[in-house]
């Protein structure tokens, strides 16, 4: 008779077993990521094969219109802040919730002023949550003027050369009104030759109209005893090319020493040739 109670308790030790280990499934499943992309033109969620950023394309005094979808795979609600970043960007709502295992399209607005000027123009619809953000990168091109590429390396300047190497500074800018895709290449001459040939290689992928981006290239063999020119080549398509140089003499004394080690060397020789040239008209004598 005492053996039926825990023949009773077996089945609900189990079912406590199972539901416990139904637990960490669930908080799994609440803690995939969300994402946020440009609304697919279906019904689905943004899927591989849909688009990544925005791009439209149009002439001054147009409005765009688009969606943004944001995705919850979570099994519970969450809260989302979005924002435009960028000119003439704005959104329908700044905070939505997203129910669990589904998504909201919030439109997207792109006004562009009617004396707009052509070319690329680059923004981001942000979205921020649960401590990610999430840019969706807008590009918009305005038409009705003229393609103007340009690129301008300023500013070179080299610094170091201790223990560590040199530190190779300059500016990358866009001048033109094409997003540029830069190629870099980094040379340096010395007095003896070149001392750095080099491609960089993390290069920026893409360069807006009119943005600057500052770059550090370390140079961990620069040499310690030479004075250098250091030149930064940057190329892009449809023949873009732009550069720019900086001097370089890790130790200052190099120059005068060496001048003056030379003046010596001379001015001993000039005199070995005036005693041996007396002696030899002695001689002749």
């Amino acid at each position: 008779m005492r053996r039926r109670p825990v023949r009773r308790a077996v089945p609900a030790l189990l079912s406590v077993l199972l539901c416990a280990s139904a637990v960490p499934a669930a908080l799994a499943a609440d803690d995939r990521p969300w994402s946020a992309a440009p609304a697919p033109a279906g019904t689905e969620a943004p899927g591989s094969d849909d688009r990544a950023s925005f791009y439209l394309e149009g002439a001054p005094g147009t409005v765009f219109t688009d969606k943004l979808s944001v995705v919850n795979p979570a099994e519970r609600e969450r809260s989302f802040t979005l924002r435009g970043a960028g000119p003439w960007i704005s959104l329908a709502r700044q905070q939505v919730r997203v129910p669990a295992r589904t998504r909201a399209n919030v439109p997207v607005r792109v006004t562009v002023p009617g004396d707009a000027e052509p070319g690329d123009h680059s923004g981001a619809v942000v979205v921020s949550g649960e401590g990610r953000e999430v840019r969706v990168r807008l590009a918009l091109r305005v038409s009705g003027g003229p393609p103007l590429p340009a690129l301008a390396v300023e500013n070179v300047r080299v610094s170091g050369a201790g223990t560590d190497g040199a530190v190779i500074r300059y500016a990358l800018v866009n001048r033109g009104n094409r997003t540029l895709t830069p190629r870099l290449a980094i040379r340096a001459d010395g007095v003896f030759g070149t001392v750095l040939r080099r491609t960089v290689a993390d290069a920026p992928a893409e360069l807006a109209p009119g943005r600057v981006v500052q770059r550090v290239e370390r140079w961990p063999d620069a040499p310690r005893l030479d004075s250098v020119t250091v030149r930064v080549t940057a190329t892009a398509e449809g023949g873009v090319r732009a550069g720019g140089s900086g001097s370089y003499t890790p130790v200052r004394w190099v120059l005068p020493v060496g001048g003056g080690v030379v003046l010596v060397l001379v001015g001993g020789a000039v005199v070995l040739v005036r005693r041996f040239g007396r002696r030899g008209v002695g001689v002749g004598a």
